[in-house]
């Protein structure tokens, strides 16, 4: 059994090591954990912040896209964090966008944060007057939107949010 797997069994009520006979057995003959039996009600209130992985050394390159283009406002990392390298930026309404140093950088390209815009248009004529690629995209009926990368590749949203 896996250490993740251990570790789950000692904190997850309910646990089996035979996979029940539903969708959700394990055909590899892994426990079978029911999350959700006796678990206490709970809510999700929102998303603190997301986090994209820069290369190091390049926090001048993410102030000038998040910060000078996105309009982003940097903020300081704790000390314990900030040796680490990376940023931390936010906007008004408690959008938080931190980045952190990852020593094998690998640009996200799937997974992404998606912003919400009111000014889509003139966000978009800044990014491109800036030599940002703007990449419009209409397979969501009724949902205005583009996708931009930032310097390091990782794929950004912007969602029209009106004016």
């Amino acid at each position: 059994m896996s250490e993740r797997a251990k570790h789950h069994l000692s904190i997850v009520p309910n646990v089996s090591s035979v996979p029940s006979a539903g969708p959700e057995a394990s055909a590899a003959g892994e426990p079978h954990f029911d999350v959700w039996a006796g678990a206490p009600e709970f809510a999700v209130l929102a998303i603190d912040h997301v986090q994209l992985a820069m290369p190091a050394g390049c926090e001048d390159a993410a102030r000038r896209f998040y910060v000078d283009l996105l309009r982003f406002e940097e903020v300081p990392k704790p000390r314990a964090l900030a040796a680490r390298g990376g940023c931390w930026f936010e906007r008004g309404g408690g959008v938080r966008l931190h980045l952190g140093v990852e020593d094998e950088f690998i640009p996200a390209r799937k997974a992404h944060p998606a912003l919400v815009v009111a000014g889509l248009d003139k966000l978009v004529a800044l990014l491109e007057a800036a030599d940002v690629a703007v990449r419009w995209s209409d397979e969501i009926p009724g949902v205005r939107r583009c996708h931009v990368d930032d310097p390091f590749g990782n794929r950004v949203e912007l969602m029209d949010g009106g004016a």
